[in-house]
């Protein structure tokens, strides 16, 4: 699928053969043949949708200035109040209901009702980074950008300053797991996503290529040798070995768990910017969207 230049795609999530894209002026696209065609949905909203998830009975898109959106069995998308005026960056749903959603300044909120009412559960964000020089200031609260859900309840969010948390009891309360800071040599690189597999194998990638990589469901995590300097905005992987992270004027993959990478050629994708990124049924390809409102396969 592709759009006009002035159209962008920021989101896309496929499961089974049903999937959904959401983009800017509240563009909503969806899919029931892996991608292979897609059909334009409406809603009364007109802001930016920067994510969209969904699961066996609910789906959710989120945006700016606080928007949430809920879809019904009929496919019509109604606006649920979130109790915020915050961008709100990223949202995963799994099937119970339970669902995070994370934006700017340090916004995150959850829902246990399948995104119908929503609750603040941000921590306290006093001591998280280093900070020797009070470089960032007393009032410092991290944007959060990406944001993974498992069906066991477990959750994990990434984002500014190589923030990665996780919690196991439904976001009530979170566990620092990776955490930079400010110092006179610089900042840490921002975390924009993470993709956890259900072998405790993740990823989370960012800033000029700076991606890690953990073994142990997100208890700790090791650096990665950077194979692109490129602004990495996405990733997924899955059981097979296969990683794809898009971002700005490159795409990279893997098929062999991180062992060898290459970066994908042809089209836009060298001069333009891929921000997601889905991984159908097998066979079906890998499907990445961004600008221009384009979606396109990588065989």
């Amino acid at each position: 699928m592709s759009g006009t230049a002035h159209e962008a795609l920021f989101d896309i999530d496929i499961r089974g053969k049903e999937g959904f894209a959401v983009g800017a002026a509240g563009d909503i696209y969806h899919t029931v043949d892996d991608g292979v065609t897609w059909q334009r949905e409406r809603s009364d909203n007109s802001l930016a949708l920067l994510s969209v998830s969904f699961s066996d009975t609910s789906v959710v898109a989120v945006g700016q200035y606080g928007v949430i959106l809920v879809r019904n069995s009929e496919g019509n998308w109604r606006q649920v109040e979130s109790g915020t005026k915050e961008r709100l960056f990223a949202v995963d749903i799994n099937n119970s209901g339970y669902a995070i959603v994370a934006g700017s300044f340090g916004t995150l909120l959850r829902s246990v009702d399948g995104g119908n009412s929503w609750q603040s559960v941000a921590p306290s964000w006093a001591g998280i980074f280093d900070d020797p020089d009070n470089r960032l200031g007393g009032l410092f609260d991290p944007s959060i950008y990406g944001v993974k859900v498992s069906e066991s309840g477990r959750a994990w969010v990434v984002g500014e300053l190589a923030l990665i948390m996780n919690s196991d009891d439904q976001g009530l309360t979170w566990i620092v797991s990776n955490a930079g800071g400010s110092s006179e040599d610089g900042v840490s690189p921002t975390l924009s996503a993470i993709d956890m597999r259900s072998d405790g194998v993740a990823y989370a990638v960012g800033q000029e290529g700076f991606m890690l990589r953990s073994r142990d469901y997100g208890s700790s995590w090791e650096e990665l040798r950077r194979v692109t300097h490129q602004n990495l905005l996405s990733v997924k992987t899955n059981s097979n070995g296969l990683i794809v992270a898009p971002g700005m004027r490159d795409i990279i993959m893997s098929t062999n768990d991180g062992k060898s990478w290459r970066s994908v050629k042809g089209l836009d994708i060298q001069t333009g910017w891929y921000g997601s990124v889905a991984i159908p049924t097998a066979g079906a390809g890998v499907l990445v969207a961004g600008n221009k409102g384009n979606i396109i396969k990588i065989k």
